[in-house]
């Protein structure tokens, strides 16, 4: 090789430089495709994120409903499920919809749609009376009750506040009575030999025990109880339906009837839906949503913190004695 021949540092070039040079490409190649790839890893959770939030929109777990209207209309408000301070159908959401459906100066009048078979007689109360004091404070507008599948104890306890309650035929409607339930394990501890060991400070403390005979005294005590509180129901049918109510001695034995005969019971007034409601008696076709539509984090909240609760009142052997309509 001649002088001239030699690169610019003046060093033959190193052996195997067409290897370097492969090398280089390969790994120039190899790059691109993971370079490549983690986009495409990012963009497939970009689009699976973008879908979970879709539905998760849409089943209203990411806020809150919005509440558009765009002029005279009925508004609507959801009642599901058991009524019970964890659940969705807690007085504390009902009544803000409730109370966000009567203020609103275009409501024609407010439909509560109704598929519950009831739950806490306290929830249920607060409910009742809170529809019963709009209703004062807003005159002009009319509450109507429409049942789906099911208002049973506690459901028909609150809608007994509406103005009228309409059902499908094949509705299921009333039982109106009180139930407080639980069971005894006394008879079965004595065939294994099993000793129960309760200590109190109060002779009534153990009251209702599972693992502890009854005594008659408790027993009429707890039944004292539960007729007060079907006392309470009962005059609030009466307060709600008025002459309405047909003069049967089996109306408040907590039997359930089907919607066609609740109409005759004189416990509902007519057959209808939320649609035939909003079109036919208050003439407002357009329905607006006012139901409360708990996000992620409240729920996860709310159910959390009723766990701790329950717990809590499990600790102290009275979670299940509390009264239920149902």
């Amino acid at each position: 090789m001649s002088e001239q021949d030699l690169p610019p540092t003046g060093r033959p070039p190193a052996a195997g430089w067409e290897r370097d040079v492969l090398e280089k490409l390969v790994l120039g190649t190899l790059e691109e495709k993971r370079r490549a790839r983690r986009w495409g890893i990012f963009f497939k959770l970009l689009t699976v994120a973008w879908l979970a939030a879709v539905l998760l929109l849409a089943s209203g777990w990411l806020g809150r409903e919005a509440r558009v209207s765009a002029g005279r209309h009925t508004a609507l408000v959801e009642l599901r499920g058991v009524i019970a301070a964890d659940s969705e159908a807690a007085a504390e959401d009902i009544v803000d919809s409730l109370r966000a459906a009567f203020d609103d100066t275009r409501t024609a009048g407010v439909v509560l749609r109704i598929n519950s078979p009831g739950g806490s007689p306290v929830q249920a109360g607060i409910i009742h009376d809170e529809i019963r004091r709009l209703r004062a404070l807003h005159p002009d507008t009319p509450l109507y009750a429409v049942v789906e599948e099911v208002c049973a104890s506690g459901g028909y306890y609150v809608a007994a506040a509406a103005d009228r309650i309409y059902v499908d035929k094949a509705s299921l409607v009333g039982s109106i009575g009180v139930l407080m339930e639980g069971f005894g394990f006394v008879g079965a501890m004595e065939k294994l030999g099993i000793e129960r060991r309760l200590l109190t400070a109060g002779s009534n403390k153990g009251f209702l025990d599972s693992f502890s005979p009854l005594p008659d005294d408790q027993r009429r005590h707890a039944q004292a109880m539960l007729d007060e509180i079907h006392q309470q129901f009962i005059q609030v049918v009466r307060a709600g339906r008025g002459d309405r109510l047909k003069d049967s001695p089996e109306l408040f034995s907590g039997l359930v009837w089907t919607g066609a005969h609740s109409v005759e019971m004189g416990l509902t007034d007519a057959l209808g839906s939320v649609d035939s409601v909003a079109r036919d008696v208050l003439e407002a076709p357009d329905l607006v949503d006012f139901s409360t539509r708990k996000n992620l984090v409240e729920r996860l909240t709310r159910r959390f913190g009723a766990a701790a609760g329950e717990t809590l009142a499990r600790a102290l052997e009275f979670a299940a004695r509390a009264p239920v309509w149902r």
